[in-house]
């Protein structure tokens, strides 16, 4: 299917404008099935999204109560004596939800699901990973690495990570009938989720991944987390391979650090080191993708009108 981008005025208008798109989606698809699957990102991106859909969802313009989520990504080594502590941390992915959409809602969703990283005991992974290098390999080449698990490791811990965390989750998705509509925001290199720069695109379904240095360093800096002890040094995150089987994905864009790699995941040749450009090939294999950012973020599609016309993406400027 051609790709739609549409460019807002600013992060207020994006949120409105890919709000009205995501309920017309939700309403739509409930009326020909039971349930609604909702794939969710966290971060600033989809904050004033997420505001308008629970209140349209308050004011009864479809039922939240017929949905069922599935969230990109969550840390691997909070700060926690044990899964639930580490659930409940203010950094967690799981809180943030729980702060920025489903404490909003009046009527529940089904379920919702978060990649289980929470479950890991991170002091306990690091020492399996040590004791058993033949169990895994790296990939990835910049940034964050994927760590693979090989089928039959003789570790039981990673066995079981690869199992009962990683697998599962795939698994669990799949089961629900596939994400309907997923949101992803962007990373500064172009990386959705964790799914960072360099890592390759296939076999990137569910990932456990180990941050990169920077990573862990801009957490602390951020105020995130007090000290780069306490900072996590791992993740669990669906890769761009997953993302991209949603039936439609809505990419989200504001503010001069998106600018490049917006524009380089459209106007060039898919790469690796670009994770979101995965967004052509699935375009190409009849995915819905439809890109909502604002006019900095989308500096360089509006200079480039005509080179996107040839690639069968419309731009629709609303700024």
């Amino acid at each position: 299917m051609p790709i739609k981008v549409v460019v807002t005025r600013n992060f207020d208008h994006m949120s409105e404008v890919a709000a009205e798109a995501v309920k017309k989606q939700i309403i739509q698809t409930l009326r020909k099935k039971k349930e609604f699957v909702f794939g969710l990102a966290t971060g600033s991106s989809p904050t004033g999204l997420y505001k308008h859909l629970a209140k349209a969802a308050n004011a009864g313009e479809f039922d939240s109560s017929r949905i069922r989520s599935f969230n990109l990504d969550e840390y691997v080594g909070l700060p926690g004596e044990n899964a639930q502590q580490r659930t409940l941390h203010p950094e967690s992915y799981s809180y943030f939800m729980i702060k920025e959409l489903f404490g909003l809602l009046d009527n529940k969703f089904i379920e919702t699901s978060v990649p289980y990283g929470c479950l890991i005991d991170q002091k306990q992974l690091m020492r399996e990973l040590k004791a058993h290098p033949a169990d895994w390999r790296e990939a990835g080449r910049d940034a964050g690495r994927s760590i693979v698990i090989k089928a039959k490791p003789a570790s039981g811990y990673l066995a079981w990570v690869r199992k009962e965390i990683l697998d599962a989750y795939a698994r669990k998705i799949k089961k629900a009938g596939g994400i309907d509509l997923q949101i992803i925001g962007v990373g500064g290199r172009g990386h959705v989720a964790f799914h960072e720069s360099g890592i390759p695109f296939k076999g990137s379904k569910v990932m456990l991944v180990k941050l990169d240095d920077d990573t862990v360093a801009n957490a602390v800096a951020d105020g995130h987390f007090a000290s780069k002890k306490e900072s996590p040094r791992y993740a669990v995150t669906m890769g761009a391979e997953l993302v991209y089987k949603a039936k439609t994905v809505v990419l989200l864009a504001s503010g001069k650090r998106k600018t490049e790699p917006v524009g380089e995941s459209l106007l060039a040749d898919p790469t690796h080191d670009v994770p979101i450009s995965y967004g052509r090939k699935y375009s190409q294999e009849g995915g819905n993708l439809i890109y909502a950012v604002d006019k900095i973020a989308g500096q360089q599609l509006l200079a480039n009108k005509n080179a996107l016309k040839q690639k069968r993406i419309t731009i629709q400027n609303l700024s």
